[in-house]
């Protein structure tokens, strides 16, 4: 993934202006790399070492989806699913 498009989620999801490794910077950086790595996988088919780390990411991410859904209130988790395009 481009080191461009990792600050940009980080400044489009931080919290504050210090703000690099919260939840939801995880997630949407996450879910950067991801998309990356699907489109990566259309194109590589026989790529299985790719495709276990995509599986990997997407565990990581739900994992901390649910825990910004225990800490937060439900909407925080789906105004950010809505934000970043995912289910």
């Amino acid at each position: 993934m481009d080191p461009k498009v990792k600050q940009e989620a980080i400044k489009e999801f931080r919290i504050n202006e210090s703000d690099t490794g919260s939840a939801d910077v995880q997630v949407a950086v996450l879910s950067r790399r991801i998309k990356h790595l699907e489109r990566h996988l259309v194109q590589n088919k026989k790529d299985h070492h790719s495709r276990r780390g995509l599986l990997i990411m997407v565990s990581r991410r739900k994992r901390l989806l649910r825990y910004l859904g225990n800490r937060h209130d439900m909407n925080h988790v789906v105004d950010l699913k809505k934000r970043l395009s995912i289910r």
